[in-house]
């Protein structure tokens, strides 16, 4: 169903007349044979006018239609008729569309705004009238969506923002509403809509804008419910995990636990989140680690052990892991509850696991617990537990082949990520990314669209996305210029890798979304940036040399007013180190002098970072919005062009084939009728 919004906005479209219908009163301009030819003015009945090109007394090329209420088209015709691309204006109700054209109706890429304040507007795809493909429709109220449209409705993949609700959804539609797998997030605290600070998150499916069948919910204290749902209620089978790691399971009917187990104990209050326990009380119930494939390897007898020397092992690095949990999960000034995926991904490539003969997105695949997904998406957040269990599956099909002979094997190869690998380099970030919190801000606003076109290639591809396949992007979106060349793309994609002398294993990796997003964010620090910035940059650098040179010189030229004598900084060093006591100086005027200079220094330091960032921030607009976003709708556009002529052409050779064939059935019986 259309929102009272929508269908106000949409009724405003009024659809002027074509010019064949129009009786035509007065001409002015070149007759040709007695027709209407080449640049004239047509005067039709009921103060109708139509200014621009005309063949054979038909409009026909460019030219600008205006109706008596002031209402006007401008652009191309063929035939009388709106075709090509073009301008429409509605006087009455301040609607505009600007774009392409077919037989008089808005069919193509173009862009709708429905008030004069253009603060309503649709840009994206048409379909004879309809939008229908990819598009963007911000509402009057603040709200946008952001995806795929069918018939005038929001339909396939795409996400909508609530301002005002502070709720976004992203994911499946169908006819207008939430339908099939999403995810949906109420943000308690506000913050960039690129990631979400203090935010209850569902992730599964949707019933005719319900939740309704599988799902997880995602509290904002750190709670997690996985299980059935009903007409967005807890119903059916599932799985509470409270923030401090106590795991229930049982039946739910409309929100309430009916039945559940936890070795025997009471049943919980699931509001208040019970009484805490205890470290000696965490072995006598389940830590909520998730590692029953892992577990599954070993002879049903071991997997016990096996589990609790794991958790012994958690349990001893604990104040490490907690602070690395809490460190990561506050990259790009997000503050949340918990870790992102992207997050982990992060750690992980900071603490060089893909050197060890894994790749990361080896590591997805061995982490997530849906099989049937395809991708991770990136801001799926990880629990404490989820962390720690995830690091125990890496371990694990990192070492086990060197730690054949250890009694307990999961918690040797556990102990030994940990040890060697995890807390010796985590906290120290690489990348582009998270390399500024005000930088990581601004490539975060990007991030879902990136998302989006990330997900593109990789259904296009039958396997998936390689850095090759990277470098094939950036050429068939014909990125590569005198910046940004093939050489410096090249360093960006081996930066991290083991071994960057061997390109070719380097091309064939496989990529995750975020190694995939920080080579886009690195490319952007290529570009040149707009001249007033760039201006702004230089003369900041000149005033900052300036100064200090002056303060220079009069420091040289100035005498100390206690000793008379002329003395430089230099001087004073070196006589300093020669001999302490041979040098007369007021202690208090010089330290005075220094903490000011300092200060100064201190200040123009800071003054010049943040004209870097702020130059830095500036090219990943400018890198995001003006170049890579263009030229990937440009080949999105080509391509969908291309695939209508050569169905096109298809259908014509059908049918051409069809017809011969009926011809040569037709001649045959003529044949035997003759014989």
């Amino acid at each position: 169903m259309k929102s009272n919004e929508e269908q106000l906005e949409e009724n405003h479209i009024y659809e002027p007349p074509t010019l064949r219908r129009l009786i035509v009163q007065r001409f002015e301009g070149e007759i040709c044979e007695g027709q209407f030819h080449e640049k004239g003015v047509a005067f039709f009945e009921g103060g109708h006018t139509y200014k621009g090109e005309f063949l054979c007394n038909t409009p026909k090329g460019e030219g600008t239609y205006t109706q008596p209420d002031g209402s006007f088209y401008s652009g191309d015709v063929c035939n009388g008729i709106r075709h090509g691309l073009g301008t429409y204006m509605c006087a009455k109700s301040s609607v505009s569309y600007k774009g392409q054209w077919h037989q008089g109706k808005r069919h193509g890429k173009g862009t709708v705004y429905y008030n004069q304040s253009k603060t309503s507007w649709y840009k994206g795809y048409w379909v004879k009238n309809c939008k229908e493909g990819w598009g963007v429709r911000c509402y009057n109220s603040g709200n946008i969506y952001f995806g795929e449209w069918k018939s005038n409705r929001r339909h396939g993949q795409g996400t909508m923002r609530w301002q005002k609700l502070r709720q976004q959804y992203a994911g499946e539609w169908i006819d207008g509403v939430q339908h099939g797998h999403g995810t949906h997030v109420w943000i308690l605290q506000r913050s960039n809509w690129g990631h979400y600070s203090q935010s209850n998150q569902y992730t599964g499916d949707f019933v005719q804008g319900q939740r309704h069948g599988r799902g997880s919910f995602y509290y904002a204290g750190g709670a997690v419910y996985e299980g059935e749902w009903k007409s967005n209620k807890k119903h059916g089978k599932g799985k509470f995990t409270f923030k401090d790691g106590r795991v229930f399971e049982g039946e739910f009917e409309q929100d309430q636990m009916i039945t559940f187990s936890l070795h025997k104990n009471s049943a919980p209050n699931l509001l208040c989140g019970g009484s805490s326990l205890s470290i000696s009380e965490l072995f006598t119930f389940d830590m909520g680690l998730n590692i029953e494939r892992l577990l599954d390897m070993f002879p049903e007898r071991r997997r016990n052990t096996e589990l609790q020397q794991v958790e012994f092992v958690a349990l001893q690095k604990n104040t490490e892991l907690r602070s690395i949990y809490s460190f990561y999960r506050g990259l790009g000034q997000t503050h949340t509850s918990l870790l992102s995926h992207l997050q982990l991904l992060r750690l992980l490539k900071d603490c060089k696991i893909h050197h060890h003969g894994i790749s990361l997105p080896q590591v997805e695949y061995l982490i997530k617990e849906d099989e049937t997904a395809e991708n991770q998406f990136p801001f799926t957040p990880l629990q404490l537990h989820r962390f720690i269990s995830c690091l125990v599956i890496v371990a694990f099909h990192t070492y086990n082949k060197d730690m054949t002979s250890a009694a307990n094997l999961l918690a040797a190869c556990f102990s030994k990520l940990l040890t060697d690998d995890i807390i010796p380099n985590a906290k120290n970030v690489k990348g582009f990314l998270f390399r500024h919190p005000s930088l990581s801000v601004t490539s975060m606003s990007y991030m879902e669209r990136c998302w989006q076109i990330y997900k593109t290639y990789c259904s296009v591809s039958t396997t998936d996305m390689t850095y090759r396949h990277l470098l094939w992007m950036f050429k068939d979106l014909q990125l590569l210029d005198n910046n940004l060349t093939l050489k410096k793309l090249l360093e960006l994609i081996t930066a991290e890798s083991a071994d960057c002398n061997n390109l070719s294993s380097c091309l064939n990796l496989e990529i995750t979304f975020l190694e995939a997003f920080e080579v886009l964010v690195g490319c952007a620090d290529m570009q040149h940036v707009s001249e007033d910035l760039e201006g702004s940059l230089h003369l900041s650098r000149c005033n900052t040399q300036e100064k200090t040179s002056k303060r220079l010189l009069a420091n040289r030229n100035c005498s100390p007013q206690s000793t008379g004598k002329s003395i430089t900084a230099a001087e004073y060093s070196l006589a300093h180190n020669l001999d302490k006591q041979h040098i007369v100086i007021e202690e208090s005027e010089f330290e005075d002098h220094t903490e000011e200079e300092d200060k100064d220094k201190k200040t123009k330091r800071i003054k010049s970072q943040n004209c870097e960032i702020e130059v830095c921030a500036q090219k990943i607009h400018q890198f995001l919005n003006h170049v890579f976003f263009p030229a990937f709708e440009h080949y999105q556009s080509v391509n969908s062009c291309i695939k209508e002529k050569r169905n096109s052409f298809h259908e014509n050779q059908t049918s051409s084939h069809l017809e011969v064939s009926r011809a040569r059935t037709q001649g045959d019986l003529e044949t035997v009728q003759q014989t």
